[in-house]
């Protein structure tokens, strides 16, 4: 009976950690188009300045500043180039971030920014989502969770010889009349 319970628990846990899962991915997302918004706001008025001297080109933009004989102006362009790359992935990190599910969910595992991923889940408010996805996750981690325990009980079990017929029972098996 304290099994049956324990495993009642343990699905439990595994749905409530997985209906967790699609609240996460869309927080991390909502950070992403936040900063990308930011990011290009603040490149507008250099934008501006790329379209009417250099065709809309921020490296040519860059490249003038570099090439300027004025240590201001080469100082700028540092930042400038900072500002300009930090957009672009933002824009790329974003794009990851409008795929399917699994996509977004492959890519906060394997590629996603550290430091996005820590800020938003120190602001991350756990929540309990009654959205199709979310369901989906937290069924599916459930049954992953109790399955991969109940796996490893039964192999630690086996390990122990807890459950195997001893050699007197299979003994007396044979011979029971």
């Amino acid at each position: 009976m304290f099994r049956s319970y324990l495993r009642l628990a343990l699905f439990a846990l595994g749905l409530l950690v997985g209906v967790q899962v699609p609240g996460f991915i869309d927080d991390y997302a909502k950070r992403v188009e936040a900063q990308r918004l930011e990011s290009q706001r603040g490149l507008e008025g250099f934008e501006t300045t790329a379209r009417r001297f250099f065709k809309g080109d921020l490296a040519a933009l860059v490249a003038h500043y570099q090439a300027s004989q004025d240590p201001v102006m080469r100082s700028d362009a540092a930042s400038i180039e900072v500002l300009v790359q930090r957009a672009q992935w933002l824009e790329t990190e974003w794009r990851a971030m409008q795929g399917p599910w699994y996509g977004q969910a492959w890519h906060l595992l394997v590629a996603a920014d550290r430091e996005l991923l820590t800020a938003t889940y120190s602001a991350y408010r756990y929540q309990v989502l009654l959205a199709p996805e979310a369901i989906a996750w937290g069924i599916s981690c459930a049954l992953l969770l109790a399955w991969l325990l109940e796996l490893m009980g039964l192999g630690i079990g086996w390990v122990l010889g807890v459950g195997r017929p001893s050699s007197q029972d299979a003994y007396a098996r044979r011979h029971w009349r």
